[in-house]
């Protein structure tokens, strides 16, 4: 029997300075402490995360996140096999602080470097949290991405479609700074949402008159803005119009992501796999109606339907140990020319959604 591993991850993708410690195998592992320092209160002011600002922070607190890391788990340097941090896709100037710190880890302490694609620890975290077995379909639903992957291994993705623009977090946020909510976007927009009247307003379901898997966000909010300013009195917005706006808002971003589901699980199970199961993650998972109407297919269809606690949805360095456990666990790992990648999608074969221009398609 292989003997467990320990694994140290960094996250700096974004916002969120992450840093977790990790044991076990692949499919078979635990969390021993994940810690996450949020930014929300250096970006608020701005109405969104400024790229500058988070790199700063990600400097200035890795160091200290990672030592409560390994101080809450019990180990020290010399337990751990190796070290795990994101690489990219992601704001250069974070992604760039935790390779760094990671680096100076491995180097320092004589350890394994494994560099890890932010996405595949969101898209491998069902292995961690519940040991789903390969294949499963993946609906990866975040602040910057929206994809449907097929998943058929540790380092074997395809990606069935994705948004062409704006990712449904991106449009939460988008929607919450229109209506003049807190970021993040996410939580207020919902929050406001169970207020109000989803059929007062009915928004556009963009795409689903066309066939396939890709999204389209971007419109949406271009209605939204619109029945906002027709629904304002002397540049005033009632509590009940923004609930309403915020519940006609979340409905449509429901029945799409439902009905693009429906269709990523039709071409998913032409495979037959032998347990059908769905998982969703990234922050966006976290949103309640969006579990709901994703249960409520799979319940449907016959498919097991696996979603990561509210912790593990949202950035964090567990998901990045993990996801370096299954790839060292391989034989994979890095030497000290790992560099940071602002663009790395997971399905190299695939199309680059978002237009990536010189530099290569972004994820």
């Amino acid at each position: 029997m292989a003997r467990p591993l320990t694994l140290l991850g960094l996250e700096s993708s974004c916002d969120d300075t992450g840093a977790a410690v990790v044991r076990g195998l692949p499919g078979d592992a635990q969390v021993l402490t994940s810690v996450v320092e949020g930014q929300n209160s250096l970006h608020e002011a701005f109405g969104g995360v400024v790229p500058e600002i988070a790199a700063r922070a990600h400097t200035e607190r890795m160091d200290v996140v990672v030592r409560h890391a390994l101080d809450t788990a019990g180990v020290n340097l010399s337990d751990l096999d190796g070290v795990a941090v994101t690489a990219g896709p992601g704001l250069i100037g974070g992604v760039m602080s935790g390779v760094m710190c990671a680096k100076g880890i491995a180097i320092g302490a004589g350890l394994p470097l494994i560099g890890v694609n932010h996405l595949a620890g969101h898209a491998l975290t069902p292995r961690l949290t519940d040991g789903t077995e390969f294949p499963y379909l993946m609906l990866l639903v975040s602040g910057g991405h929206c994809q449907f992957l097929l998943v058929r291994g540790p380092e074997d993705f395809s990606r069935l479609g994705g948004t062409i623009d704006d990712a449904p977090g991106e449009a939460f946020d988008k929607t919450a700074r229109l209506l003049a909510l807190p970021q993040p976007g996410g939580p207020s927009v919902e929050s406001q949402a169970t207020k109000g009247d989803a059929k007062r307003f009915r928004f556009p379901r963009p795409l689903l008159d066309r066939p396939g898997c890709d999204m389209s966000f971007s419109g949406l909010k271009t209605a939204l803005l619109r029945t906002r300013d027709e629904v304002m009195q002397d540049n005033h917005l009632k509590a009940q119009d923004r609930s309403d706006l915020c519940a006609g808002f979340q409905a449509a971003v429901v029945d799409v992501l439902v009905e693009k589901t429906r269709r990523a699980l039709a071409i998913y199970l032409q495979d037959a796999p032998a347990t059908p199961v769905l998982a969703v993650a990234g922050g966006v998972a976290a949103n309640a109606a969006i579990r709901e109407g994703l249960q409520g297919l799979c319940a449907d269809l016959g498919v097991a339907f696996t979603a990561p606690p509210l912790s593990l949805c949202t950035d964090n360095g567990a998901m990045i140990a993990y996801a370096g456990l299954e790839r060292f666990a391989r034989g994979g790992q890095d030497d000290m020319t790992l560099a940071a990648r602002p663009r790395w999608p997971l399905d190299q074969d695939a199309a680059g959604m978002l237009g990536g221009g010189k530099k290569g398609p972004k994820a």
